[in-house]
């Protein structure tokens, strides 16, 4: 029914294959998610289902637009909702959806929001060499020259410029899942995913398989 499923990156750590091989593993607590909706090419132009991710307590923090959306799947208010384009047939409004839509050796792609660098120079954000380091140089870590003289006497446009790095949706694709433990609601993937401790990501079936 649903080829993907909303979580939470929880952090990494590492488990140890039979053969005695540590592997690097990021932990997210992925769902349980609850359709909200379901979309049909008849109704709305294109099939999905909407998932919803976290249950709000205080009903005083959903807005009405919000607390009638759910009230009319007869849900309870949820900070998360996302939408999976995927085949709707067997989809109904209330079904729960787990982490075990997904097995152990499936690839999946994970999309999430990259951790905030602030405002960053040229060498770290854009890997510059930078200048001598010695005594003297007056050029160490700046940009140096961008300008192209006469003509045409501006900054061309994209630049590589100091400016504000990370905190932008970024999608890793081609990850390999390790274990799925559903009665925990988690699922363990080899290697790192975009985003910080507690920041919501998305996982997808693997579109490059």
């Amino acid at each position: 029914m649903v080829n993907g499923i909303i979580g939470e990156k929880l952090g990494m750590t590492q488990v140890f294959t039979s053969d005695g091989r540590a592997v690097p593993v990021t932990v997210i607590e992925a769902g349980p998610c609850a359709v909200v909706q379901v979309k049909t090419k008849e109704k709305d132009g294109y099939n999905a289902v909407q998932l919803s991710f976290k249950e709000i307590k205080k009903a005083r923090r959903v807005n009405k637009p919000s607390a009638g959306h759910f009230k009319k799947a007869n849900l309870p208010p949820a900070r998360y909702l996302k939408e999976f384009r995927t085949d709707t047939a067997g989809a109904e409004v209330g079904q729960k959806v787990f982490a075990d839509i997904f097995k152990k050796g499936d690839i999946v792609d994970v999309t999430g929001i990259t951790i905030g660098k602030g405002f960053q120079g040229v060498m770290k954000r854009h890997g510059f060499a930078g200048g001598p380091a010695s005594h003297g140089s007056m050029f160490h870590r700046a940009p140096g020259s961008i300008g192209s003289s006469s003509y045409p006497s501006r900054v061309w446009k994209n630049k590589k410029l100091p400016g504000h790095m990370g905190n932008e949706r970024k999608t890793v694709q081609g990850l390999e899942i390790i274990d799925v433990r559903k009665e925990d609601n988690l699922i363990l993937i080899k290697g790192a995913v975009p985003g910080c401790k507690g920041r919501l990501v998305v996982l997808n079936k693997s579109k490059k398989g």
